[in-house]
């Protein structure tokens, strides 16, 4: 569905990624985890056409879409609820939402938007509880659902989700993984960048691990769970000594 070859990225002088090569299967889940600073925020920017690549390939469904317009992407079905959410915070929850279809509705009829909106508060429905409430106003969690939604109301084909667990409680996080596994039950490919290792490796399909622009491992999420050098510099575990 999404393949990435030979990705390289510089700001300037400075190389972010090199040579990175994924896939990402129809149906799948796949995640990539790393550190701070290991380059996948600045992979999924590329994706969408935020940045621009310095030389590689991108395509998918089989169309070349390397350095494409940010809303080009968007109309091919690739959608992400970004890095620290963004939502419009004097706008209510519906009219947030309203944003995400934005690209859809001038091709569709209303009756196809009322159908996409109801399809996302029957999966978020705290967001049909306050959907005339600031969006500025829901809780840290309530606001990832509302991220989420939004690029759900694309009706992607490629959902993008970059760090849905930033600042939230273990049991918020807990709901938005359930929240993930359940749309991919329901056919949503997903691709998920992700610094909570353990949560984003339980539900892959396939996962990569990418330090300093580089993808340094790859493989399933249960293999790459119980790799030992996973296991020791994400999951906070050390071999015993002696």
């Amino acid at each position: 569905m999404l393949s990435i070859e030979a990705a390289c990225m510089s700001y300037g002088a400075v190389a972010v990624l090199h040579d990175v090569a994924m896939k990402v299967g129809q149906g799948e889940i796949v995640a990539i985890v790393g550190s701070n600073g290991s380059g996948k925020t600045t992979l999924l920017r590329c994706l969408s056409g935020v940045q621009q690549l310095s030389s590689g390939r991108v395509t998918f469904m089989d169309e070349d879409i390397t350095n494409m317009s940010p809303d080009r992407v968007v109309g091919l079905g690739i959608c992400q609820a970004p890095e620290g959410r963004h939502i419009f915070p004097t706008l209510s929850v519906q009219d947030n939402l309203e944003m995400g279809a934005y690209l859809r509705r001038v091709r569709r009829s209303r009756g196809a938007f009322a159908d996409r909106l109801a399809f996302v508060f029957d999966r978020f429905p705290v967001l049909k509880e306050r959907r005339k409430q600031k969006g500025g106003t829901l809780s840290g969690g309530e606001q990832q659902m509302l991220a989420i939604g939004r690029a759900l109301m694309a009706m992607p084909r490629l959902l993008i989700l970059d760090e849905p667990s930033m600042g939230l409680a273990p049991l918020m996080v807990e709901n938005i993984f359930d929240a993930v596994t359940e749309l991919n039950r329901s056919g949503l490919t997903v691709l998920l960048v992700e610094q909570d290792v353990e949560a984003a490796l339980s539900i892959a399909k396939h996962a990569y691990v990418l330090q300093l622009g580089r993808v340094v491992l790859e493989g399933s999420g249960e293999e790459l769970l119980a790799d030992e050098s996973v296991k020791a510099i994400y999951l906070g575990e050390r071999k015993a000594q002696g």
